[in-house]
């Protein structure tokens, strides 16, 4: 299944969830483990492996049991001289080592709770190779005084001190290069992330793939990716720091090809970025808000979104402790019948878990007012480790009893019924989880037993076998295609925006989260806690340990409330009256998104020009099935090219009245256009945070730019630099090379400067010499900037709302802004006062104007 797929590299039964928690397994030797008896002694061949916190002897008879010997159990670890006695046959060298416990794994090859066995031990190991014993006794002694130290922040840093150590003296195996021509850009140490663990190499990345060699050379000795196949690329936060990058091969699925996390943000960034570069034909990187019109409009699947949406707010499948998060969408587990058209059927999406129960809710609130800060009402969360694996338990054995030291949960705490769960979520004192991808995927294997795993006898004397489905169920398989149906049904679509609001949303922090009944404990919010600004090592680990197996809270994506999904109404099955009225009336994008901004209000007439009585209408085209976003025209005015919400570059023959060509990039909406110098080539700006470039002669893309982390939204272009401004709160100049030598599509742009907002910045424009630059933010902010220093001159915070357009007047010496709060302002450049204010009666999206005179463009058709 999707859980466990990518990360079945080998199939040797040595797993690194043999490992405790935090540790690093460095290296293994073939060696042969002595036992004597009192008739001869038995020789045992296997590898044994070096960890950082304990010995690991893996024999090659697969009846033998694994054997694990943590170093701080042990009393003595001695290197025995070889012997040369002329009398005897003569003995290797050999490790010996005194312990305390040894426990056994996977006796007769079985999959178990670990048997530990414990009491004064003398273990004998002697290496293959011979001269390499000292060696190895060395490094153990060492890791033996670091598990050895009294203080866990000690222990950490010298083990840590070790491994950086190792990763210094090794480098990447340029002979695995799978092309001799291939050149590489950048090799850096990482650590390959899977679920729990994670396993310390080097990164190289060339033109041609990305590799990873793990130090120890498990699972395998480099993993290869090809870049060509690569679909999208993430940012990850990990450890609640800004070190992981994960990339997919594949569109949809949500467990990723690899997850890599960095000693240091900026070679993360530089791998990212570069791998950004090569990849723009094949990727496209899109935001919260793209994916969601995409959802509104039908184009993703209720499922689709929610894991777009768990993966843009840091959630992955290779970290349990924020794994994607799906909601409980059914009510009735007990019916023989699943009735979708009936509102009861459904869990009340409005609400978290915790609050579904108002018997316990009202338990909580009144331990929760009664609380000292900070209060939560939840002390424990709806993701973590545990609740991953307590699903996921048949397909995930190893990683159960690695998080729980060896052992399985009781046996009527187990994963039994899903009818059973559900009543536990709902009547559980502390018990508030939501549900995993898997309940809504179509792979059952998670449901049953197939391993035929020993997971213990209840009370009632039954043994825990396959998860018991619901009555109107029949099966595993059964569950899992009708509650997926339950997840794309009428009244999910209809409802779901509620729970977004609640997990990803509006909801999820302050006083709404407190009205909507939504209060967590403060460890799982992203910067709750500063783990770095902690100074004692032992804390700062305790309490980083405490958030990763507490759970986390994703990233919030929305500060708004989440529109409701645009859906046909055959039925009504909402549960309130309040709720039934048309969805088009519900949906704010259905009222505005085929707005016209060509119509005059009153204000703008008054301030229109003299002539513009004079102006006839010539023709009328309507090329495009959203609204226009973008108009340019070629120097000789024989075409006209426009952009549009629906994701196309249209061009228009003045002279045939017809439009000749249309052209997609992606599936995102387009949000300006400009014709560059040379009347050649059209630049399209778009929502899918990229650049891109129209060759006119060639009637094709020629470029695109990749520049930005959210969607960009306008652009300005004066003497070969280009001006791109962006939500993700910059605005970013570009250099643009003339010479046409370079040999790289995006390396023709080199980046000069980087304009820092405080919020998504909606519209730029320059002055005629270029030497101004003036920016308009979503918080009502119009900044003016020096081009020749990148310095702010001036920052006005004149509008209520989102600002839609601002220019120059023809002398520099004023800006005009437009604004969602359908207000004018004029203001003076050199001083940075507003000169002038006006209120229309309707919204101003676009306007154009001669310093005087102002020609506006409305919300109204």
């Amino acid at each position: 299944m999707a859980f466990l797929k990518t990360h079945e590299r080998t199939k040797e039964r040595f797993s690194l969830l043999l490992l405790d928690l935090e540790e690093y397994y460095f290296e293994q030797h073939t060696a042969y483990h002595v036992t004597s008896s009192s008739k001869k002694e038995r020789k045992i061949r296997g590898s044994f492996k070096v960890c950082s916190r304990s010995i690991i002897f893996d024999p090659e008879d697969l009846t033998e049991p694994i054997l694990k010997i943590p170093l701080r159990d042990c009393k003595e670890i001695e290197f025995v001289e070889k012997e040369n006695n002329p009398f005897n046959e003569p003995r290797p060298s050999a490790i010996s080592i005194s312990c305390g416990q040894v426990i056994s794994i996977k006796e007769s090859n079985v999959i178990a709770p670990y048997r530990n066995d414990r009491g004064a031990k003398k273990m004998t190991f002697q290496l293959e190779v011979w001269s390499k014993t000292e060696d190895v006794v060395q490094t153990l002694l060492q890791l033996h005084r670091a598990s050895c130290l009294e203080k866990l922040g000690d222990q950490t840093a010298m083990i840590a001190a070790n491994l950086q150590s190792r990763l210094a003296r090794s480098s990447f195996d340029k002979n695995c290069f799978q092309n001799v021509a291939e050149r590489p850009h950048m090799e850096c140490a990482v650590e390959m992330v899977l679920p729990l663990v994670s396993n310390p190499g080097h990164v190289c990345i060339t033109d041609e793939n990305l590799y990873f060699q793990p130090l120890n050379g498990y699972p395998e000795h480099v993993i290869q990716i090809k870049l060509n196949r690569v679909r999208r690329i993430y940012k990850r936060r990990h450890g609640l720091r800004p070190l992981g990058l994960e990339v997919f091969c594949t569109e949809n699925d949500f467990c990723s090809d690899i997850y890599l996390k960095f000693y240091n943000t900026a070679d993360r960034d530089e791998i990212y970025y570069y791998i950004a570069t090569f990849l723009e034909n094949h990727m496209t990187e899109h935001t919260a808000e793209s994916y969601m019109l995409q959802w509104q409009r039908g184009h993703l699947s209720n499922y689709q979104y929610l894991l777009h949406l768990n993966n843009l707010a840091d959630r992955s499948c290779n970290d349990l402790s924020q794994y994607p998060v799906f909601p409980w969408v059914i009510a009735d587990y007990t019916s023989s019948q699943l009735d979708l058209t009936n509102a009861a059927t459904f869990r009340d999406l409005s609400k978290p878990v915790g609050a579904l129960n108002r018997e316990r809710l009202d338990r909580l609130l009144a331990r929760y007012k009664g609380m000292p800060e900070p209060r939560f009402m939840y002390g424990s969360h709806y993701s973590s480790p545990g609740y991953v694996l307590f699903y996921l338990v048949r397909v995930a054995p190893e990683h159960m009893l690695c998080l729980q030291n060896g052992r399985y949960d009781h046996a009527d705490r187990m994963f039994n019924s899903i009818g059973e769960t559900w009543k536990n979520c709902l009547e559980g004192a502390t018990d508030f989880k939501e549900l995993i991808p898997e309940f809504y995927g179509n792979d059952c294997s998670f449901l049953e037993n197939k391993l035929n795993l020993d997971l213990g006898r209840r009370q009632n004397g039954s043994l825990v076998g396959d998860v018991v489905p619901p009555p109107w169920a029949s099966d595993a398989s059964d569950f899992l295609q009708k509650h997926r149906t339950a997840l794309e049904s009428q009244y999910v679509s209809e409802h779901l925006h509620e729970w977004i609001d609640l997990v990803f949303g509006f909801k999820q922090r302050g006083s709404e989260a407190v009205a909507a009944h939504n209060v967590f404990h403060p460890l799982t919010y992203e910067g709750g806690i500063d783990c770095d600004s902690i100074e004692d090592p032992d804390e700062r680990i305790a309490m980083l340990t405490q958030i990763l197996e507490f759970g986390q809270t994703p990233t919030q994506l929305f500060s708004s409330p989440h529109p409701q999904r645009i859906t046909p109404r055959f039925q009504n099955i909402t549960r309130s009256s309040s709720n039934t009225s048309p969805v088009s009336e519900l949906s704010p994008v259905s009222q505005s998104e085929d707005s016209s901004f060509e119509d005059l209000t009153e204000e703008s007439r008054k301030l229109a020009w003299a002539n513009m009585g004079n102006l006839t209408l010539v023709s009328s085209h309507k090329v495009h099935k959203e609204a226009v976003t973008g108009i340019t025209v070629t120097r000789d005015g024989a075409a006209i090219f426009s952009t549009s919400q629906d994701s196309t570059l249209k061009m228009f023959s003045k002279e045939l009245k017809e439009f000749q060509r249309s052209m997609s990039f992606s599936n995102m909406a387009l949000s300006s256009c400009l014709m560059l110098a040379d009347g050649k080539t059209v630049a399209c700006s778009s929502w899918d945070n990229n650049v891109y470039f129209y060759s006119i002669p060639y009637g094709r893309r020629q470029d695109t730019l990749m520049g930005h982390d959210d969607a960009v939204s306008k652009m300005c272009w004066f003497d070969e630099r280009l001006y791109t401004a962006s939500w993700d709160s910059t605005v970013k100049v570009w250099q643009c090379a003339s010479d046409g030598s370079s040999s790289h599509k995006r390396s023709q742009f080199q980046l000069l400067a980087e304009l820092e907002h405080d919020s998504g910045v909606n519209t730029i424009g320059l002055n005629p010499a270029g030497t101004l630059l003036v920016s308009g933010c979503k918080d009502g902010a119009v900044t003016i900037w020096d081009t020749s220093s990148y310095n702010t001159l001036q920052q006005v915070h004149c509008h209520t709302a989102t600002i839609h357009h601002t220019a120059f007047s023809p002398d520099s010496r004023h800006v005009l802004s437009v604004g969602a709060d359908s207000c004018m302002k004029v203001i003076d450049v050199q001083t940075g006062m507003v000169i002038s204010s006006v209120k229309a009666e309707e919204e101003q999206r676009c306007f154009c104007w001669d310093g005087n005179s102002v020609l506006c463009g409305g919300q109204s058709w």
